[in-house]
């Protein structure tokens, strides 16, 4: 009767360490962060730019196809924090988000509604230290790149990596072209002006 006690005690010490000495979440293995600027003054508030975001604004048709990369199903998520692991988005209205596949690289990209320049600034911040995006397309993270943007009272992301864990993949194209999809923001700000 001692053996199985001490298999049950083995067993639960080894799920304990498992569990916390886990990594976190999938992470980029290049990214790079930029705090918003006075380019975008005009919107630095939700309160100068109270319309919300859509899917055909962010997602139009004429990016249903990225050079290689072609978009999955754009989706809204009204809970932020469904689209983050690790990290928080507090006074985030809403999160468009759509994956991208490409034959030898896929990303996603998502923007996110915050309260102003300062909240879109500690976002961006925490992407960068404790948390991530949740992965919404089947791409390898740890050769992954991503960049993520504080425009105004928004934060873009934008995500991509090779298909194939461990191939060496130039993700130059497909980055530059996911994060194309900022234009988005600039806009918005011509329209605030």
């Amino acid at each position: 009767m001692t053996i199985p006690v001490a298999v049950l005690v083995v067993a639960a010490a080894a799920g304990a360490t498992w569990l916390l000495t886990r990594g976190g979440p999938s992470r980029p293995a290049v990214f790079r962060a930029e705090p918003t600027s006075a380019l975008y003054g005009l919107i630095d508030s939700r309160q100068g730019d109270a319309a919300p975001l859509t899917l055909a604004e962010v997602f139009a048709p004429a990016t249903q196809r990225l050079g290689d990369l072609v978009r999955g199903e754009g989706e809204e998520l009204s809970d932020c924090d469904d689209a983050l692991t690790g990290a928080e988005a507090p006074g985030c209205t809403q999160a468009l988000r759509a994956a991208y596949q490409g034959p030898s690289a896929a990303g996603q990209f998502v923007i996110f509604n915050l309260p102003d320049g300062r909240s879109a600034d500690a976002l961006v911040a925490a992407l960068g230290k404790e948390g991530f995006l949740r992965q919404a397309a089947g791409f390898d993270a740890a050769h992954s790149w991503a960049q993520a943007r504080a425009l105004g009272h928004y934060v873009t992301v934008s995500w991509v990596g090779p298909v194939r864990a461990g191939a060496k993949v130039d993700l130059t194209q497909p980055q530059l072209a996911l994060d194309g999809l900022t234009r988005v923001v600039q806009s918005r700000v011509v329209n605030a002006g």
